[in-house]
């Protein structure tokens, strides 16, 4: 639901207090257009906001909403496709989806949450300009218990010691302990997922024989993570929007002022002028990078770049680039091995940096760059430090899926072909 706040302050439906229906994804398989947890919205009168396929479930998914909201019951439905019956409603790319229909009441906590739920909500809308402050989660109950626990601090929140989670699930203390299990990677994490748990000894929801599982159903969202751009050149500049196109936190950072403080920058979140090692240092000691944190070293200068590789090589950042010629990264490598870095760290430093896209201006490279960002997500195992080797690919040769999860997020992703470095 949380897809939906940006945009629900000036949906008509909403502001002259129609009744709705919520309809959100909460199972995926397959290539699939959007991912777990988006929602669309549908008034009495049929009014919709919102996109949960592009199309093609969409009239059945109203005709559900619009149902549920005359008998008042939620209901799960289910959308694939099958070649035998092609032109039946379901998803021509291919894959299924589990779609949850609610409808919501007047006073509703759901509709509360939607309806903005204050300062929280407003910043899950600003989007990456609002770091620190666009955290938020919601875990819904989906069986007939119903319910939902709005969590305002995602990173910190502990499901043990949430006494309007033991609510929600029954307050039997088993049920909360498995809750918490699987509750917290997923809140923790910025992530969605479905949750089913055995009814408590002595529930009887659903039938004698066959107890209702309690369903709930987790969205997370933390603030944006950060992408550190250390160089303000031409291809810092030409990068720092390709980053926040990605949705980053960008920071720019050079020593200079003379450079950090031109104009062309001032698009980027946050610009620094410092050295880029001592702010990165600082940084990480404030707590403020973490493991999606991106840094890409554009200085292409040994008096910046070794101490700030040295630094971020250091950090479990999700990416470290540094450009540069193959003879430059001859010469960084051994200036780093020099310098004590341990071999395996060098293996997950991305030099030169970015794709083969056979890029030659600033705004091709930083396609280059983002491209490897995409592609280096999830190639490394849970919990591994070095990341598996890119291969170059085109999707019109391969086959199979052209999406798959995001280890991050469990939810689906395009697969990016795997380039190099343009200063070849």
């Amino acid at each position: 639901m949380l897809d939906l706040i940006p945009s629900l302050g000036g949906w008509r439906a909403a502001v002259s207090g129609q009744r709705c229906a919520v309809a959100t994804i909460v199972a995926a398989g397959g290539s699939v257009p959007r991912p777990l947890g988006t929602s669309m919205l549908v008034s009495e009168r049929g009014d919709v906001l919102g996109s949960l396929s592009g199309g093609c479930v969409e009239g059945a998914v109203v005709d559900a909403a619009l149902e549920a909201m005359r008998d008042g019951g939620s209901r799960l439905e289910s959308f694939g496709y099958s070649a035998e019956d092609a032109f039946a409603v379901g998803l021509s790319c291919g894959g299924e989806l589990e779609v949850h229909i609610q409808p919501l009441g007047v006073g509703s906590p759901e509709l509360s949450v939607l309806r903005g739920f204050g300062d929280a909500g407003r910043n899950v809308a600003e989007g990456p300009a609002a770091r620190g402050l666009a955290a938020l989660a919601v875990i819904r109950r989906l069986d007939a218990g119903g319910g939902v626990v709005v969590v305002d601090d995602p990173v910190r929140f502990r499901a043990m010691e949430s006494p309007e989670l033991a609510v929600l699930v029954g307050d039997h203390p088993a049920t909360v302990y498995a809750a918490a299990a699987q509750l917290e990677p997923l809140v923790q994490g910025g992530r969605a997922g479905l949750i089913r748990l055995a009814p408590p000894a002595g529930c009887t929801g659903g039938s004698e024989t066959h107890p209702e599982p309690i369903t709930l159903f987790v969205e997370s969202r933390l603030p944006a993570a950060r992408m550190l751009i250390f160089g303000a050149n031409d291809f810092g500049a030409a990068l720092l929007p390709a980053g926040k196109l990605l949705g980053y936190d960008v920071t720019l950072c050079d020593a200079r002022p003379a450079f950090s403080n031109q104009g062309r920058f001032l698009a980027a979140d946050q610009v620094v002028t410092d050295w880029p090692h001592r702010y990165l240092a600082a940084e990480a000691a404030a707590g403020r990078v973490d493991g999606r944190t991106v840094v890409c070293v554009l200085t292409h200068d040994p008096k910046f770049d070794i101490p700030l590789l040295e630094t971020a090589l250091g950090l479990g950042l999700a990416y470290v680039g540094a450009m540069g010629s193959r003879r430059s990264h001859r010469q960084r490598i051994d200036a780093l091995l020099a310098d004590g870095t341990p071999a395996e760290a060098l293996e997950r430093l991305h030099s030169p940096i970015g794709l083969d896209l056979g890029a030659v201006t600033p705004a091709e490279v930083a396609v280059s760059i983002t491209a490897e960002i995409i592609a280096s997500r999830g190639r490394a195992g849970r919990g591994s430090t070095t990341p598996a080797p890119l291969k170059a690919s085109s999707l019109k040769d391969g086959s199979g899926p052209i999406h798959h999860p995001d280890p991050r997020t469990h939810e689906p992703r395009t697969h990016e072909p795997r380039q190099e470095d343009p200063w070849t």
